[in-house]
């Protein structure tokens, strides 16, 4: 997909390796400014000397050491990005962490706990230090990484089944909070990528994430995955002026005909297609629970 986002800017977090780079890539390729930030500085200094090298003359290239879940520190990367680049048009929360994996009675408290502060409160402090910005401006797009955890049960990956279901129902009711300065927002499920996060997985092995699951992992390493295209795509056409009005959304970048969303405009923004919803009785087809 090819889109035209010169002049504009960006801000992806943990873009320092996977979907995250890949994101940064697809957007200075497509001819924006980004601002990039992780927690490890010697792969940040990488992703920053080669986006610099796709980079033409007039985009820029602005990175931090930044931990999304200290308020301190996403305050000095926003203020860093938009001084820099002078405005910022798009906010891409991907940093993410999955978190303890096992039992919820066996697993570290203290680090179920960082990781709801990562996945949840890093994108919301970055939506908190950026809506007076795209208010200002009456424009803005900011794109949520979700995942499987957002609309199926993880057994014993509790800490992000929970934290990206919280993400979404953030991300809905945030899109109609920002609605009238022209902001949208939406999520996307990227669908299953072979990164660090799976390789956690089996490392953890099937006594601690479940036999099912680890088994199901292992055919993802050996099948290569979903690869980072299709989600880097999505988040492209989300960045890009086609997708203005489309909000409110959890989309599969997968699954999702995203390309032809702009035909169906007036049905997504009628509808609760793509959303979180609870399924009832009659949902299923069944008779009971029927007024």
């Amino acid at each position: 997909m090819t889109f035209d986002l010169s002049g504009r800017s960006a801000i992806v977090t943990g873009a320092s390796q996977g979907l995250g780079l890949s994101i940064a890539r697809a957007y200075v390729e497509a001819g924006a400014s980004v601002a990039i930030c992780a927690r490890d500085a010697s792969s940040l200094d990488a992703a920053v000397t080669e986006l610099r090298s796709l980079a033409g003359d007039s985009q820029k290239i602005v990175a931090r050491r930044t931990d999304v879940a200290e308020e301190t520190d996403v305050a000095a990367f926003v203020e860093l990005a938009l001084r820099e680049l002078g405005r910022i048009d798009v906010l891409v929360n991907n940093a993410g962490v999955y978190g303890p994996l096992g039992a919820i009675e066996d697993v570290d408290w203290s680090a179920w706990v960082r990781a709801i502060e990562i996945n949840v409160m890093g994108s919301v402090l970055f939506c908190r230090a950026l809506l007076p910005h795209f208010k200002q401006n009456r424009s803005g797009k900011i794109i949520q990484l979700s995942g499987g955890g957002a609309t199926n049960p993880l057994p014993r990956i509790s800490a992000y089944a929970a934290s990206k279901a919280a993400i979404v129902r953030f991300a809905e009711t945030l899109a109609e909070e920002v609605r009238e300065w022209g902001i949208d927002v939406n999520s996307i499920a990227p669908g299953a990528l072979n990164t660090r996060l799976l390789d956690e997985v089996l490392a953890a092995g099937p006594d601690r994430v479940g036999e099912k699951f680890y088994n199901r992992s292992m055919k993802q390493k050996e099948s290569g995955g979903a690869g980072l295209q299709k989600g880097t795509d999505l988040a492209l056409f989300l960045a890009s002026t086609a997708s203005d009005g489309i909000t409110g959304k959890l989309i599969s970048a997968v699954w999702d005909p995203f390309p032809e969303f702009p035909e169906h405009s007036e049905d997504l923004r009628k509808t609760d297609v793509y959303t979180l919803r609870r399924i009832v009785p009659k949902d299923r087809g069944l008779k009971w629970g029927v007024d």
